[in-house]
């Protein structure tokens, strides 16, 4: 999508039963930006991400209570 100009979005929705991410990737057409932004939203809002991480992440190395 970078190549052609049209507009795209990764988004992390689920996590597997090993605790690792699976996201998808959506793309529109050329100057169709908000519509992706608009269902982006939309889908956070259904499906909170925010505060997932998988089990090897930079936020657990920087937990102080990691043992």
């Amino acid at each position: 999508y970078n190549v052609s100009g049209n507009p795209a979005i990764s988004l992390p929705l689920h996590m597997t039963p090993d605790n690792l991410p699976i996201g998808v990737m959506l793309g529109s057409k050329f100057g169709n930006e908000a519509l992706l932004i608009s269902l982006a939203s939309q889908l956070e809002e259904a499906l909170p991400w925010n505060n997932r991480h998988p089990d090897v992440s930079a936020w657990n190395l920087t937990d102080p209570n990691r043992s």
